[in-house]
């Protein structure tokens, strides 16, 4: 049976890439985007699907009540992938975090419970959980210890979210999801900043000794697992969301420049960020015994493949790049 799908910001990262999946393999689905196009939110993430009629566009904030209630009103499946990501504007900038991660998905899922939807998404982090040391896995059971003023928010969504369901028997579900690599990144993250300063043969700015320890996944990957539980999920469960590798910043960052032959002596040691977590590591072993998703795409291959196509794609990085300057900002200082 065909399904009407919200994704809210789906003009940015993992949100175009999630529209793209869904629609490429639910032929008869429709799906809405919701997109307040914010610095990191691209439209031209989703420019060639303009002329799908299974697509549509709306431009617009998850915090817009009015908006939200005639938009959920015609849907089945929510999934709220709209939010404030990056840690170092989460320190600088606290408030916007809690305004779209806490008060705008507080909104979502009150419309949507309004609406009777079938199934709500909210999509977390594996940052919810704090650090680990050297040794030992995040599973869906252990108690959230954020860090930044962006995990706590995210934090508090989770919390929300989850409470819609033992109060009044929504059905949702929460991800939490490893650190995420792909196409399409804003050059705010690690990987896409590190690969256009280093192919201009600029300094790559790698906090403390390097050595903070993530667990990669391609976005593919993470879409692929998201759908699942949108489809298949058991309401009222948390999802976490991983691929088993594990790669401190240092290797990622060496690695980079090998692939776009550049001197090591390209890597500038800076002060390490405030509250800056150590270690995550994720055990994915629910998602894969409950739904069958694996992780499908090897790092080095994506790695390889997300390099490649930032230096294919010159167009969207100078646009990337003048939106920013546009809206006072420059993507070169952004860690």
């Amino acid at each position: 049976m065909a399904k009407k799908v919200l994704i809210t910001g789906g003009a940015g990262f993992i949100g175009s890439c999630l529209v793209r999946h869904w629609l490429a393999n639910y032929p008869e689905d429709q799906v809405t985007n919701l997109d307040l196009l914010t610095y990191c939110g691209n439209p031209n993430n989703l420019k060639d699907l303009e002329a799908d009629p299974r697509y549509r566009f709306v431009h617009g904030d998850i915090g817009d009540e009015a908006l939200v209630r005639s938009l959920v009103n015609d849907v089945d499946i929510v999934i709220n992938a709209a939010a404030q990501t990056h840690v170092d504007r989460s320190i600088s900038g606290p408030n916007i975090f809690v305004a779209t991660n806490v008060l705008g998905t507080q909104v979502l899922l009150e419309a949507s419970r309004q609406a009777n939807v079938e199934k709500f998404v909210q999509i977390s982090t594996d940052e919810v959980y704090g650090s680990l040391g050297p040794t030992g896995l995040f599973s869906e059971t252990t108690p959230l210890d954020p860090s930044s003023p962006y995990s706590a928010s995210k934090a508090a969504s989770d919390m929300m979210v989850l409470s819609y369901y033992k109060t009044y028997g929504f059905p949702v579900c929460v991800t939490r999801c490893s650190n995420n690599y792909g196409p399409n990144q804003y050059p705010e993250k690690l990987i896409p900043l590190f690969i256009l300063n280093a192919s201009d043969g600029k300094p790559v700015p790698v906090y403390g000794d390097g050595l903070n320890v993530r667990d990669w996944i391609h976005v593919d990957d993470h879409s692929a697992a998201v759908t699942q539980v949108a489809l298949n999920g058991r309401p009222g469960e948390v999802y976490n969301i991983g691929a088993n590798n594990e790669q401190n910043n240092l290797f990622i960052t060496k690695t980079i420049l090998q692939l776009l032959e550049q001197p090591q002596s390209l890597i500038q040691y800076v002060t390490d960020r405030p509250g800056h977590d150590r270690r995550y590591a994720i055990d994915s072993s629910k998602i894969q015994q409950e739904l069958g998703w694996q992780a499908q795409k090897p790092f080095e291959q994506g790695l390889a493949e997300t390099v490649q196509w930032y230096l294919d794609h010159p167009d969207w990085v100078a646009d990337v790049r003048r939106r920013a300057e546009s809206a006072g900002m420059t993507v070169a200082a952004a860690r």
